[in-house]
């Protein structure tokens, strides 16, 4: 598959994420209070599936890593905020088997490929650990939120939230530049802005 091809989908992946981070923003600096509009989870949940593709092609474990542990949160968020029964029930049912697809679809004459995912000959093992990391710590502020969120019964993106996407998203732009993937370093890149301007309006809501 042509390399053209595959960072499209990468780059359509990332501009649903800013396009919520950048929506989200928006609202925040509106209200003077850190905002969590429904159609942030629902660019989320569209980013993450093009996401997980990309990194399928790319034989990139870190990405796919990052992509499946998110996926469900953004769902149970929308179900918080009584948007997921909104969606037609055909486009429930196809958001919600696509893991199962992605399993069978790892599936070469009947077993899943492990060895090939984690001894990539484009990624030196240590650098696929950083990257691993970087979005193991990524995407615990959205395990961080969902956990609030279940304990309080709102949808919300607390202090927590912030931090640990400005720390992981640090770790990802030294995995993208050592990577040379344009697709994680331009996506990442204007959201540390994003991150520290969150902070600082939560800073001053208090």
């Amino acid at each position: 598959m042509s390399s053209w091809f595959i960072y499209s989908i990468g780059f359509a992946a990332q501009l649903l994420y800013f396009g919520r981070a950048i929506i989200q923003w928006l609202l925040s600096e509106k209200n003077k209070k850190v905002e969590t509009p429904s159609i942030f989870w629902k660019l989320s949940l569209m980013g993450s599936i093009l996401m997980f593709i990309y990194g399928y092609f790319r034989e990139d474990f870190a990405i796919m890593l990052g992509q499946s542990l998110t996926y469900f949160i953004y769902i149970r968020n929308l179900h918080f905020q009584q948007e997921w029964k909104k969606l037609p029930i055909l486009i429930r049912l196809l958001l919600l088997a696509f893991p199962l697809f992605v399993v069978i679809f790892y599936f070469n004459n009947n077993r899943i490929d492990v060895y090939h995912l984690f001894h990539s000959d484009n990624i030196a093992t240590w650098l696929l650990i950083w990257g691993s990391v970087a979005q193991i710590i990524f995407t615990m502020r959205f395990v961080y939120q969902w956990i609030l969120t279940e304990k309080y019964k709102i949808s919300s993106l607390p202090k927590g939230f912030w931090i640990l996407s400005l720390v992981g998203s640090l770790m990802i732009l030294f995995y993208a530049i050592l990577r040379k993937d344009p697709v994680l370093f331009l996506g990442t890149i204007f959201s540390v802005f994003l991150y520290i301007r969150n902070l600082i309006i939560l800073k001053n809501q208090i």
